[in-house]
């Protein structure tokens, strides 16, 4: 169960719902729990760039709600959080170009931005953005939701989902309402979403604590294909590269790759100069959408979608899971609809 799911039975649970909660592996196994850390405002787009495909309202509006939604996780979940803003660091010139273009967009519709040029490199600051402990968070809610009333079965994947029924190969769970918050695999548990939704793998490292450095803000890179941080404790987390390895990420094989996990090395030695031995790979999926928009819909009666944030789901899948939740205990969401903008 990651964070979407989690904050849509949150929501549920305090609207008087009986909730029954089912996941093939753990709290935060998939990518909600190995993912870089960023908690962002605004959707996987770059906000221009959101202006251009949404309209300036609704992308400035959807921008808002983010940032709303990273004070909301903080004060739920205090002790996973980090204040500390992240940075968009440019990697050529062409995206230099861009960042000046994101922040006069930003800056013309009053979104917290300011022009970065440090010992971290060129580009953008987003003083509002934060980082994050994925696991502890998760593990945090999963507690509440349960001490509220949930019921949360780890271990039990679901082998067919129908009208008010959801079976695993144990039995089956039935119930008025079904939501399906999965990112990574959403196009085989739904498959009529699978002519908008492909499935990625995508890859970290991590490293033994790195004294010689002293990052404050977690980056990310190269029009955002390349993130990293550095942790409480001086350890380096790195991923990305998803490029690198072509048409061969496109799966939802989670194990880490040589061309990828190569890749990542070379930033982490050469680009970056971390010298510290590199302590765990691992690998996660997510799935993306051709218009960078999640899925948050009804797709069969009775059958809620979430999913396929587009590698950006911290923020923006809890959002899409407090909005199903209102829909479904009040018969109408505001969020809802802005996010199916």
């Amino acid at each position: 169960m990651g964070g979407s799911g989690l904050a849509c039975i949150r929501e549920l649970v305090t609207a008087g719902c009986d909730v029954v909660a089912l996941d093939a592996g753990g709290i935060a196994a998939g990518a909600a729990g190995r993912n870089g850390g960023f908690l962002l405002g605004g959707l996987a787009l770059f906000h221009h760039d959101a202006v251009q495909r949404l309209g300036r309202a609704a992308a400035v509006a959807i921008y808002d709600e983010t940032l709303k939604e990273i004070d909301r996780m903080a004060r739920e979940t205090p002790n996973s959080i980090r204040r500390t803003g992240t940075l968009r660091i440019a990697a050529s010139a062409d995206e230099l170009i861009d960042c000046r273009q994101q922040l006069a967009a930003m800056r013309r519709d009053g979104l917290p931005v300011e022009l970065y040029d440090g010992p971290q490199g060129r580009g953008l600051l987003f003083p509002r953005d934060t980082a994050f402990d994925p696991v502890q968070r998760c593990r945090t809610l999963a507690e509440w939701c349960v001490g509220a009333g949930a019921r949360l079965f780890e271990r039990s994947p679901v082998v067919a989902i129908g009208a008010g029924c959801v079976r695993t190969s144990d039995g089956e769970v039935r119930a008025p309402t079904v939501v399906v918050a999965v990112d990574g695999g959403l196009e085989v548990l739904l498959p009529e979403l699978a002519p908008r939704v492909r499935t990625a793998r995508l890859q970290m490292l991590a490293t033994a604590p790195a004294p010689d450095v002293q990052w404050r803000h977690p980056v990310y890179s190269r029009w955002g294909l390349d993130y990293w941080q550095q942790l409480p404790d001086g350890r380096i987390v790195l991923g990305g590269c998803r490029d690198v390895g072509g048409d061969a990420e496109w799966t939802m094989d989670a194990v880490p790759t040589d061309v990828v996990q190569s890749a990542l090395t070379r930033i982490l030695r050469a680009q970056l100069g971390i010298t510290a031995t590199v302590t765990h790979r691992w690998a996660a999926t997510v799935a993306y959408t051709g218009t960078g928009l999640p899925v948050v819909e009804q797709v069969r009666p009775g059958v809620w979608a979430l999913g396929a944030y587009s590698g950006t789901g911290n923020v923006i899948g809890a959002l899409c899971g407090r909005a199903v939740a209102e829909q479904i205990t009040r018969g109408n969401s505001r969020l809802l609809e802005l996010l199916r903008a």
